[in-house]
């Protein structure tokens, strides 16, 4: 087994512990160690040693969660994914903030449907309040990651 193999297995293993199903987290694991910045599918079922219907349930996965871009190739049939383009993670963390904005919105109609004083409901609102602190904190998580990163590098 090769290097880049073992690593897209190791850093594949860490994304589906973080909750992203196997093929996906292989496949994203994959784009994110090797070297290449643009995959067909069938570069990513080669590289990963398996059948193309594993890579396109996967590919679909990954462009569906904004984790990986798909574009026509414009050299011929099928599509190109890539990674986004600059800083991933920053970028993945931005396109999921609205996604936290619906969430909040549908605690809060739970919220509404329980009655007032009730442990239940304090829970619930509670679990709000939480995701309202995320959804304001993670406004300036993108400038202390720039200066984190800036200072560590």
């Amino acid at each position: 087994m090769s290097d880049l193999a073992r690593a897209v297995e190791r850093l594949g293993q860490t994304l589906e512990t973080m909750g992203l199903p196997r093929m996906p987290a292989r496949v994203f694991a994959f784009i994110l160690a090797d070297d290449q910045s643009v995959y067909t599918a069938a570069d990513l079922s080669r590289g990963l040693e398996v059948s193309p219907a594993a890579i396109s349930g996967a590919v679909r996965y990954l462009s569906d969660t904004h984790l990986v871009v798909r574009e026509r190739n414009p050299a011929g049939r099928g599509d190109l994914f890539r990674v986004r383009d600059g800083d991933i993670w920053s970028t993945i963390q931005a396109a999921r903030l609205p996604l936290l904005d619906v969430i909040i919105e549908s605690v809060q109609e739970a919220i509404d449907l329980l009655p007032e004083g009730s442990p239940g409901r304090e829970r619930v609102e509670e679990t709000r309040d939480y995701l309202r602190f995320v959804r304001e904190d993670s406004r300036g998580l993108d400038q202390r990651w720039h200066e984190w990163r800036a200072a560590h590098r």
